[in-house]
């Protein structure tokens, strides 16, 4: 069995700010394979579970908002004492520009806190992330308020395009593993736009 987890924060205040793009990612994998939500309150998250390219899969959100986001993602891989290869974890990277997306097998969490909850609940790094950008191309003084922020226009158009993406890399992974799917997604420039 194959893990997705979309991070993000619960609520409609949150619901469209790029902190929860992880979320929208869920979201579009759920629909595109009919699969339903529903509520775990043993572990805290909204879970999905059918069958994605082929292969049985749960796909999470996790209810505990970003910083504990890995209360709920430590219970269900303990519980079906999955391995490092059967977890890709989906959220939102402010140092890459908007556009690109980055799989990785493994690594640190980059600053992130629901990656960096995840890894301290685990006790190890060694799971795939997939990253979406959302690098600004101005100055921001606060980026707390940025990642809890919409977009103007022009960028919400290329998030909506880069959710799409991300769930093709989604599944991707999922037929695939991380290393071919790196291959196609890593350093590919979306937008003709991006320096």
């Amino acid at each position: 069995m194959k893990i997705i987890v979309g991070l993000g924060n619960p609520g409609r205040k949150y619901a469209a700010t790029l902190h929860n793009l992880g979320f929208r990612v869920a979201d579009e994998l759920a629909r595109r394979w009919s699969l339903r939500f529903q509520e775990n309150w043993r572990v805290k998250a909204d879970v999905a579970e059918g069958v994605i390219a082929g292969q049985a899969a749960l796909v999470i959100k996790p209810l505990t908002f970003m910083n504990l986001s890995g209360h709920a993602v430590a219970e269900l891989v303990r519980n079906r004492e999955l391995g490092p290869d059967d977890l890709l974890v989906i959220t939102d990277d402010v140092n890459l520009p908007i556009g690109r997306l980055r799989i990785r097998p493994q690594g640190s969490h980059g600053g992130h806190n629901g990656l960096r909850s995840i890894i301290e609940r685990l006790g190890h790094q060694e799971f795939a992330r997939l990253r979406i950008g959302i690098q600004p191309t101005w100055e921001v003084e606060d980026l707390v308020e940025f990642v809890l922020s919409k977009l103007p226009p022009l960028e919400q158009g290329q998030l909506a395009e880069m959710i799409g993406l991300a769930a093709d890399a989604a599944e991707a992974w999922i037929r695939e593993g991380s290393a071919e799917t790196a291959d196609k997604i890593n350093g590919l420039r979306r937008f003709e736009s991006e320096p």
